[in-house]
């Protein structure tokens, strides 16, 4: 069982921590990220403030909610207004584009090397932001898939066109950019009309989101195949000179990205761990010395991290 320590996080350590890492990546043969929701919230992914009240005023005066995502488990009077909410939510969180460009920053650091990902993010902004697909690997879903709600099978559904269908029904416009507007002198409803709803087209029960709470979750033929990649990417690279980055992970579901990177650059020697974390940068005891732990924001993080390497690059190392 690993012991976990703390990093120290003075100004001398975080600048040092960053050039440790830079020179990691210059160097490494191969990169597996694994991010969780710390890395979208650098984005703006935030699910309060602003985002929350321009989108849901209605539900916010009606039921006083406090944020988007504690909204979600509401128990609705009715399917009308379940949908008009997750409808939203939908499409805030996953068909419009991310409020800073922090996932196309990662992207300009990896570009040219062997790399793959892991997320338990469903926010698709990995691919929106122009990595690979077939080298990505949501583990815990998708905002943009739908599964029967049993499920009486093991298929997903792209729901962006019934997405946005129940968007418009509620009385939004959609702008050029993707955005959800309200037309000038047009009111919002808080409901969708009852042939809208998602059902199922083998059953004819409701469909429900993509998303791993319980153990009704979808694995489809995409999810096993991109499993499928993601070992094999592990076990055709781990000997070499491998980083394991991880970005805003947090100790929710540790089994999933956190403890395996500690556990695989435990056992090789030339792996090396990088924690980057708002305020949980931590590694254990057994790895320190292949490790460097990073706190603070993930956007400035990287910023920094690509002036780093640039800098190296300048000067030919």
């Amino acid at each position: 069982m690993f012991s976990r320590i703390k990093t120290m996080t003075s100004t001398q350590n975080y600048s040092a921590g960053i050039h440790k890492l830079a020179s990691a990546l210059q160097n490494c043969d191969s990169v597996v990220i694994g991010a969780g929701a710390g890395l979208s919230t650098a984005a703006g992914f935030i699910y309060t403030g602003e985002r929350f009240t321009k989108y849901f005023p209605d539900f916010i005066a009606k039921y006083h909610f406090t944020d988007m995502y504690s909204g979600g488990f509401y128990p609705f009077p009715s399917q009308n207004e379940f949908w008009a909410y997750w409808s939203r939510y939908i499409y805030v969180n996953r068909y419009m584009d991310a409020p800073l460009p922090v996932y196309e920053e990662l992207l300009k650091l990896v570009r040219d090397k062997d790399c793959f990902v892991i997320t338990t993010n469903v926010d698709h902004c990995f691919q929106k932001a122009g990595f690979d697909k077939k080298r990505l690997f949501y583990t815990q879903g998708d905002y943009g898939l739908f599964q029967c709600s049993e499920p009486c099978h093991k298929e997903t559904y792209d729901n962006r066109e019934m997405i946005v269908r129940m968007v418009l029904a509620q009385g939004f416009a959609i702008d050029e950019e993707g955005n959800l507007i309200i037309p000038a002198g047009k009111q919002v409803t808080m409901e969708v009309p009852d042939d809208l709803f998602p059902v199922c087209p083998v059953c004819g029960r409701p469909l429900t989101m993509n998303l791993r709470s319980d153990d009704r979750f979808v694995e489809d033929e995409g999810w096993h195949a991109a499993a499928e990649r993601y070992q094999n990417f592990l076990r055709t690279r781990i000997t070499g000179k491998i980083l394991f980055l991880e970005i805003g992970v947090g100790y929710n579901t540790p089994v999933i990205i956190k403890y395996p990177f500690w556990q695989m650059t435990a056992g090789h020697p030339q792996a090396v761990y990088a924690c980057l974390s708002y305020d949980n940068a931590a590694c254990p005891k057994e790895i320190e010395k292949q490790s460097v732990c990073i706190e603070g924001d993930a956007a400035k993080t990287l910023k920094d991290l690509t002036e780093a390497i640039g800098q190296m690059r300048g000067a030919g190392l």
